[in-house]
């Protein structure tokens, strides 16, 4: 069974960074896609990126392209997310989830076509 755990959140000043970091652990985790998700208050959890179980493929929301970067170390089982640029718009709970690809360069921005996700963290853009 596959645990995924999201953590690196924080308040921070618009125009900050922070780096989630995402640790999947069990059942051969190199075979997973791994998305970010968020969810502010009030409204519907929307990806945010994602990347394949092969790192060749990415993906971004149009309200992150150019300030956050997604990217995998599969030695250490961990995905992380940097975040520049934060606006006060990026304030929700991110959440970090795994989902089974056959194939390697295989990724999606669809959060029903995930299985496994971690319990979230918060992250506040704030002066």
């Amino acid at each position: 069974q596959l645990q995924v755990v999201d953590s690196g959140g924080g308040l921070v000043q618009p125009g900050g960074s922070l780096r989630l970091s995402c640790a999947a652990v069990g059942s051969t985790s190199d075979y997973y896609a791994i998305g970010w998700f968020r969810q502010a208050p009030g409204k519907e959890r929307e990806g945010v990126s994602c990347i394949s179980s092969s790192g060749d493929v990415t993906k971004y929301a149009d309200s992150v392209k150019g300030r956050f970067t997604i990217s995998r170390d599969n030695a250490k089982n961990t995905v992380y997310l940097q975040m520049n640029s934060l606006k006060p718009e990026d304030t929700a709970v991110y959440y970090c989830a795994a989902v089974l690809m056959i194939n390697s360069s295989a990724a999606t921005l669809s959060r029903y076509e995930y299985d496994y996700w971690g319990r979230g963290t918060q992250v506040t853009v704030s002066s």
